[in-house]
């Protein structure tokens, strides 16, 4: 790319979480025409849809419209509705124990949730979450997942984990897109200035010292799962805070080092500086070391991503499972819990009774169908999320460093996107790429509305924009894209919720009824999910006298 082309206009940052066709159009033209694409001279015929039905059959709840007689009834010792990570954990953690007589509801045709995945005739890729860090040996529930897939094989003497190594992510990892190339890294050196290096040494010399430091019970201050963290009051007082004010507290103002911290957050938690606690954000570094000292964690992940964990978790419900459903109400009594569900292909409305009951939906659908909750809970603040996912006939030119596992794009709104083939043989000329952008914006409702009210063409613009001032020729060679829309795509850790009262109090049983999910760990994290939904499991089993080896 010449450094005297004229770089492609962007929408605006408060234009993009709105939307407005408008904005889309203008962005996409300009990078268009800049670069010579197709599309000035007539636009290649790109084929795509938005994909996953949940928000209107979610959206069924509102107002009670989804009612009318029950037509189907059925009763089981244990169910477990919603067929996320969570749920699945469950499930699975009650087969390990030896309880095979669930059922589980879920509103999708296919299990996964957020980390579930799609397949072309050209590679398996995600639809939402890509990777797990190696685990440390205090993560039990996930190192037993990934012994028993045959991934990891045990610890060193230190506490590092010995995984495969088909499924350690391959180099090179990670580029960042700045001005007109791309660079190994997301701290490229070449453009950091002595007081860049100097802020963001001292940094990480903060963020090793919370990593090497242990409580008086041996907790580490910040762990995976958060539940096994240390509550020192100085670490506990970090949640009070946001991560903005931190940084500015510890004197870090370089631009580039605040940027790279504000990536973390967007990554993990769809939000910016100031909507992330400080606690969240030193998680996101500290917790991702596994011994003081080392590194953080290398990744694991596969061409479809999360879905590649989520498809050996699905065994243990094979046969047990009821898709397409919407649950409609979770009626918690003395001795049973009813449960009243919409098949939405058939039209029916089904009722099953389970002694317990394991609630495994994300927090904001859960108030709304679980008698004897709170509707309101204001400390639940969950971001949009959409991916898309390119198909590529050929490779676009791509200056500087060459195409990574994750390429990220410094001037951008977006996270960027990874490499779908990226672990397989890369001869091939086909390939997927998996867009992603989160909405950390101060009004989620707002940018919520927007996202669903966009049309397919409006999305195809807005990633075409994006990408095109990293690819000249980009346009040519995209097949098609996808779009998923995950309007509640994660709980955002904003300051104050981490270790605040409304998140904890959501975790306890309502009677028979065991919540689990990733956002009552206060992180959208797989280790988060997962131990949710085992721990949720070993409340039902000591509930019934089933015993068990804990996983916690």
């Amino acid at each position: 790319m010449s450094p005297r082309r004229r770089k492609p206009a962007t929408p605006p940052r408060d234009a993009i979480p709105g939307i407005t066709r408008r904005a889309v159009l203008e962005a996409a033209a300009a990078a268009a025409c800049a670069y010579a694409l197709p599309a000035c001279g007539g636009r290649r015929a790109i084929e795509g849809r938005i994909v996953g039905p949940s928000d209107a059959r979610g959206h069924l709840l509102r107002g009670g419209a989804a009612s009318g007689p029950v037509t189907v009834r059925d009763d089981v010792p244990v169910l477990v509705v919603g067929g996320g990570v969570a749920g699945l954990s469950a499930a699975w953690k009650l087969v390990r124990a030896g309880f095979t007589d669930l059922r589980l509801l879920e509103l999708e045709d296919a299990l996964g949730g957020t980390a579930a995945g799609g397949r072309n005739a050209v590679s398996a890729y995600p639809l939402g979450a890509h990777y797990l860090p190696v685990p440390t040996r205090d993560e039990r529930a996930v190192a037993e997942l990934l012994t028993e897939m045959g991934i990891l094989r045990g610890f060193d003497p230190k506490g590092r984990a010995l995984v495969d190594e088909a499924s350690l992510c391959r180099a090179p990892q990670e580029r960042l897109f700045v001005g007109d190339q791309w660079y190994e890294g997301l701290f490229p050196k070449e453009l950091l200035s002595a007081e860049d290096q100097r802020q963001m040494d001292a940094f990480q010399a903060r963020v090793a010292t919370y990593a090497a430091r242990r409580d008086d019970a041996g907790r580490r201050a910040f762990a995976i799962p958060v539940a096994h963290s240390a509550r020192d009051p100085d670490l506990l007082a970090l949640d009070g805070i946001s991560m903005a004010r931190w940084l500015d507290e510890a004197g870090i103002t370089a631009p580039r080092v605040r940027w790279t911290v504000e990536y973390a957050c967007r990554d993990d938690f769809g939000a910016r500086l100031e909507g992330t606690s400080a606690w969240a954000g030193l998680h996101y570094f500290a917790a991702r070391i596994p011994v003081p000292g080392d590194d953080a964690a290398p990744f694991l992940t596969w061409p479809e991503g999360n879905a590649r964990l989520v498809r050996h978790l699905a065994r243990s419900v094979e046969g047990r499972t009821r898709t397409g459903v919407v649950v409609l109400a979770v009626e918690p009594a003395a001795d049973r819990v009813r449960v009243r569900w919409l098949d939405v292909a058939r039209g029916t409305v089904g009722e099953t009774t389970a002694e317990h009951v394991i609630c495994a939906l994300p927090r904001f659908v859960a108030r709304r169908v679980v008698a004897g909750l709170r509707k309101d809970e204001p400390a639940f603040v969950t971001s949009p999320w959409v991916v898309a996912n390119l198909t590529l006939t050929a490779a676009p030119d791509s200056a500087g460093y060459p195409l990574a596992w994750d390429n990220v794009l410094y001037d951008s709104d977006s996270l960027g996107y990874v490499v779908a083939t990226h672990q397989a043989d890369r001869a091939a000329r086909d390939t997927v790429w998996t867009w992603y952008r989160a909405y950390g914006g101060p009004d989620p409702a707002a940018d919520r509305r927007a996202l669903l009210a966009a049309r397919w063409e409006d999305w195809r613009d807005l990633v075409l924009a994006d990408l095109a001032p990293a690819h000249e020729g980009l346009e040519a060679c995209v097949a098609s894209i996808d779009v998923m829309r995950w309007g509640h795509g994660m709980v955002r850790p904003g300051p104050g919720f981490l270790w605040g009262a409304a998140r904890e109090a959501a975790a306890r049983p309502l009677g028979r009824v065991h919540f689990a999910a990733a956002d009552l760990g206060g992180l959208a994290l797989f280790e988060e999910a997962q131990w949710a939904g085992v721990r949720a499991a070993e409340e039902v089993l000591a509930a019934r006298g089933v015993a068990f080896t804990s996983s916690l």
